[in-house]
């Protein structure tokens, strides 16, 4: 019974880094020795199974949180506080139009003043 309870924690601990494959493994040997009943094999497959990608997305957004946090701390620039090259163009042509803008106001006034 130790035995079966520490390979059932081994299993659990384990799951983020098992396939569907060893999950199969794992439960046939149960079943072999006759831990596990034939007809609660499927079920526990697919119990152990949906756990791993439960624990695996679980241990994903930890490890984000963790990488936002620390360069949070850092002060660090993320993707979307960068500028997208679109958002510079569009900057530049603006304040390219209102150079010329000014230029040719400038330019003109200039002209007028050299009239008189």
């Amino acid at each position: 019974m130790a035995g079966i309870i520490e390979k059932s924690i081994n299993l659990g601990l384990g799951l983020i880094s098992y396939s569907r494959e060893k999950i199969e493994e794992v439960v046939d040997e149960l079943v072999s020795k006759g831990d596990v009943a034939r007809k609660d094999a499927k079920d526990l497959v697919n119990d152990l199974v949906k756990k791993g990608e439960d624990q695996r997305e679980e241990f994903k957004k930890m490890v984000r949180d963790e990488m936002r946090e620390a360069l949070d701390q850092k002060d660090l620039a993320r993707k979307e506080d960068l500028l997208q090259k679109d958002e510079i163009r569009k900057i530049v042509r603006d304040e390219l139009t209102d150079v010329l803008k000014k230029k040719e106001i400038a330019t003109k006034s200039d002209l007028d003043g050299l009239k008189k």
